[in-house]
């Protein structure tokens, strides 16, 4: 039975918590629709009542109970209704509302009872104030419309952590559904074969008259909540990715980041997990991390080994975006990624950057593909980065809204083709690395913990964080470099701490604290580092590593030095690798440029150091060992500046 303590008590009798306290009794009125009947039973009482509460308030048409055995079906009606599109054998596109095009932070609110959940990123609200707001928004608003009910599991079943997994979405926009049977295990038997079927993620998605809410104003009705501590996610005004695959990012990570605090029991991170196999020695090592945005991430999630590696290890996948961790009995970290797909940025994948994205989207991958071109006659797909240049012949081919590109006017003719934030969406099935352990319930081994961001000048090649505290401060102080042009603080970093800066659901420093905690049951710690792909050249600009797949060589380094073969060299920040350790056959890397990527820039640590200091400064209850953390590396750093 998992901890239930943190949850508001229920109401007598079903578990559930009831979406209209407080307000004005609806008139006594029968459903506008019949309940499926796959509903019926006992041991799903719980979800009937979650449904029925819900109709009552938006006013579907009808209610249909949804199976990963309905793509099919469902397919065939999106492309009979053309709200899909083929985009030849087995791939289809869509278009969303040229308003509705990405995730949006700012509408975006974490509420609960509590004033201490709040935090500086996670947007928190009383729930006394917002529950009535929503349903008012709620009210009537999927009138003569399906009303989808998607039962959902965020994990391989019969993994140690089912019980947090398991949610029921519903949602008016048959679009979602066909994304969320792309991203998670979809079936009503993930909750009818739970311990405690009453025990559920309850998830509405409303989209709304997108028409008309208002978007980016101050009258902008959108409205994304999750009621943490009633484990409820409410979103209503848009049909678009994060916003309304309410499995992916309001359960799997905000929702799941507050269960795992208040449980105890484990970590929800926007973290990638890959494999390394040792094709000589058989031996596997797993790799999770965390980058904030425009870092490398999903790049390096499916990266290959690079030709001259080839034959000597092989890289698995196993998620580009979110794992969950937990130590077990044996005092081991493990982990696993809780998603059944990939939701990538489309924009510059190519075969050169992400040769295995390419590969998981051929046809009859089932992929599906939003806001990018698209050719009306030929079915082809097009985005910013596929190829040097976009096709030359125009015919039949429509920009991300829908408008012929031979229609443009000489001064729009640089404009994007596709949305800077297209999108594909395709089953880990597809992924031909996959690795075979991806679906393991009890996850894997966790070798080593990286964090990552896009540093210019400062950071080096990679670093090792040798201490608990110190490896958790890293993660704190985790962050991307922000342009003069974009914000106006030329090389300071926007902190994204642990890359969960829009996904917070508490505050910082209890979440700090509770890393802590769980990383002092292991007994076998993973190795911490942090990486940097993203150095460059002062006087031309040019990148002094080439990225990519070469990315595995930095990799395969903290895997030698835990293995002891590798010790590097200690610096105020870390231990860094001696230019001899990596191995770099096949290679052609200036001297220079491997010299300037493995020092450390002392003026600018220290310049950093104040800048952290500020960023700390904002965490209430931040652990005493954190603060310890930033000071000891400060003074180390001014003993060497000195």
């Amino acid at each position: 039975m998992p901890d239930t303590t943190h949850l508001t008590p229920p109401i007598p009798g079903d578990g559930t918590q009831d979406p209209t306290a407080g307000l004005p009794a609806e008139p006594a009125a029968a459903l506008p629709m019949n309940l499926p009947v796959g509903l019926a039973g006992d041991r799903l009482a719980a979800v009937r009542e979650f449904v029925t509460e819900w109709a009552q308030i938006t006013r579907p048409g009808s209610i249909e109970l949804i199976g990963a055995a309905d793509d099919e079906r469902l397919l065939a009606e999106s492309l009979a209704a053309g709200t899909l599109l083929p985009a030849g054998e087995g791939r289809y596109y869509s278009r969303s509302h040229p308003l509705d095009t990405a995730r949006s932070e700012e509408r975006t609110q974490v509420v609960t009872a509590d004033p201490a959940d709040r935090g500086v990123y996670n947007n928190w609200h009383d729930s006394a104030q917002i529950e009535p707001l929503l349903v008012e928004r709620m009210r009537g608003a999927s009138q003569g419309k399906t009303m989808y009910v998607v039962p959902y599991l965020m994990a391989p079943p019969g993994s140690p952590l089912d019980a947090y997994a398991a949610g029921v979405e519903l949602t008016d926009d048959r679009n979602v559904v066909l994304q969320m049977i792309r991203m998670a295990r979809v079936g009503i038997d993930y909750i009818a074969e739970l311990d405690d079927p009453t025990f559920f993620v309850k998830g509405v998605h409303v989209t709304g008259d997108l028409d008309a809410l208002g978007q980016g104003t101050e009258d902008d009705q959108r409205l994304f909540v999750t009621l943490a501590d009633q484990r409820t996610i409410v979103h209503f005004g848009s049909a678009y990715g994060g916003n309304a695959l309410l499995g992916k990012i309001a359960h799997g990570l905000r929702l799941a980041s507050y269960d795992g605090w208040k449980s105890g029991r484990f970590l929800a991170e926007q973290f990638l997990l890959l494999g390394i196999v040792d094709r000589v020695t058989g031996q596997k090592y797993h790799v999770c991390g965390g980058f904030p945005s425009a870092s490398g991430k999903t790049n390096l999630a499916m990266t290959l080994s690079p030709a001259a590696l080839g034959d000597r290890y092989r890289v698995e996948f196993y998620g580009d975006d979110i794992t969950w961790l937990w130590v077990d009995e044996d005092g081991r970290l493990r982990g696993f990624n809780p998603e059944a797909g990939a939701f990538g940025v489309a924009k510059d994948t190519n075969e050169s950057t992400n040769p295995t994205a390419m590969a998981s989207l051929a046809p009859g991958s089932g992929a599906i593909f939003t806001n990018v071109a698209y050719n009306e006659d030929t079915q082809y797909v097009w985005w910013e980065g596929l190829t040097p240049q976009p096709p030359a012949d125009t015919r039949g081919w429509l920009d991300w809204t829908g408008r012929p590109i031979s229609e443009r006017t000489e001064s729009e003719r640089d404009q994007s083709w596709a949305h800077p934030n297209s999108r594909f969406t395709v089953p880990l099935s597809r992924i031909p690395n996959l690795a075979e352990a991806a679906g393991d319930l009890a996850g894997v081994v966790i070798d080593a913990v990286i964090f990552g961001g896009r540093t210019r000048d400062r950071e080096p090649l990679i670093r090792v964080v040798t201490e608990l505290p110190d490896a958790v401060y890293d993660g704190l102080t985790l962050g991307a470099e922000a342009t003069f042009a974009a914000e106006g603080v030329d090389g300071q970093l926007r902190y994204d701490p642990m890359s969960m800066r829009p996904f917070m659901s508490y505050g910082e420093g209890d979440y700090a604290a509770h890393w802590l905690d769980v990383l002092s049951h292991t007994t076998e710690p993973p190795a911490f580092a942090h990486v940097n792909w993203f150095q460059r050249d002062a006087a031309d600009g040019h990148y002094l590593w080439p990225g990519y797949r070469e990315n595995l060589r930095a990799l395969l380094w903290l895997i030698a030095h835990g293995n002891g073969t590798a010790p590097g060299h200690e610096t105020p920040v870390g231990v860094v690798p001696d230019a001899a350790e990596l191995d770099l056959g096949g290679l052609d890397l200036p001297t220079a440029d491997l010299d300037r990527l493995l020092s450390i820039d002392t003026d600018r640590w220290m310049e950093e150091m104040e800048n952290r200091q500020t960023h700390l400064a904002q965490f209430a209850h931040l652990p005493e060992s954190i603060r310890h953390a930033h000071d000891q590396m400060k003074n180390r750093l001014a003993m060497e500046w000195k």
